[in-house]
């Protein structure tokens, strides 16, 4: 099966849409976990190398088997038109689930992204790092985050020229060229994040090589960071956001582990295939 089917397979239709904005894409759809108890909330950040043709539809599948596992999944949308709009949606959204949701929530917020969206995830997370007079700051932290094949350090992605240079197109240039915002965009300059971090890479992703991830980690280490590093061979980019990949399992079992408690520091290869 071409791993870029779950792109277009199918999900059943969300519980409920919020709206931070008014924008078209300032919205946030939720999914409900079975039951009425409390439940962690998820948010899950979309990628796509923060362009407009990508757009939240493609997590249906994988937020709909998130919910069915017994979690409460927010996946915001949000602009992909760069600097400054897409940290405005993504903070605004943030600030958004922070607040009262139609469903009891637990206490505890993972924060989850894939490719770009890992980047954003990770940002997000990021925030109480950023100067006091920008509007993007924050106190409120999530509980864990899991970044999924995620463009973890725009100074890579820039170097590497991932997604035709898609990173020059969220931040209107490259590190030489706009250093000050890389320097607020960019969450390997705005380490320690102070939060538990799982990074989980697939070691045939061609979109996102997994040395992304691995310099990520070898960064939030020295700077103090509780990171973990899981490996799996033979999965690709598009893999981690399939419910019906082999390596399933293990991404819905890094994600319930997230919330619950702080993940210590090491580096994991997994075996199989995907």
């Amino acid at each position: 099966m071409d791993s870029r089917e779950v792109l277009t397979r199918p999900a059943p239709p969300v519980d409920h849409t919020l709206r931070y904005g008014e924008h078209p894409d300032q919205v946030v759809d939720l999914r409900l976990p079975p039951g009425l108890g409390p439940a962690p909330l998820l948010v899950l950040l979309h990628g796509g190398f923060w362009q407009p043709e990508y757009d939240r539809s493609h997590t249906g599948p994988l937020a709909s088997a998130l919910a069915e596992a017994g979690h409460l999944v927010a996946v915001p949308e949000y602009r992909r038109s760069g600097w400054p709009d897409t940290f405005d949606d993504v903070a605004a959204a943030l600030d958004l689930l922070a607040g009262p949701l139609p469903h009891p929530v637990t206490g505890r917020t993972v924060l989850v992204g894939h490719s770009a969206g890992g980047h954003l995830a990770l940002w997000a997370a990021a925030r109480r790092r950023l100067p006091a007079d920008s509007p993007w700051s924050t106190r409120r932290v999530p509980d864990a985050v899991v970044v999924l094949a995620g463009c973890s350090c725009l100074d890579l992605c820039a170097d590497w020229g991932l997604g035709e240079d898609a990173v020059l197109g969220l931040l209107g240039g490259g590190p030489g060229q706009v250093p000050q915002r890389y320097a607020l965009a960019d969450p390997a300059a705005l380490l320690p994040l102070g939060v538990p971090v799982t990074l989980l890479h697939g070691t045939e992703d061609r979109q996102v090589p997994v040395a992304m991830s691995r310099e990520y980690a070898r960064r939030a280490t020295a700077a103090g960071d509780p990171v973990t590093l899981l490996e799996s061979a033979g999965t690709d980019h598009f893999h981690l956001i399939d419910p019906l990949a082999a390596v399933w399992p293990t991404v819905l079992a890094t994600l319930t582990a997230a919330g619950r408690r702080p993940v210590p520091s090491q580096r994991t290869q997994l075996t199989g295939p995907s």
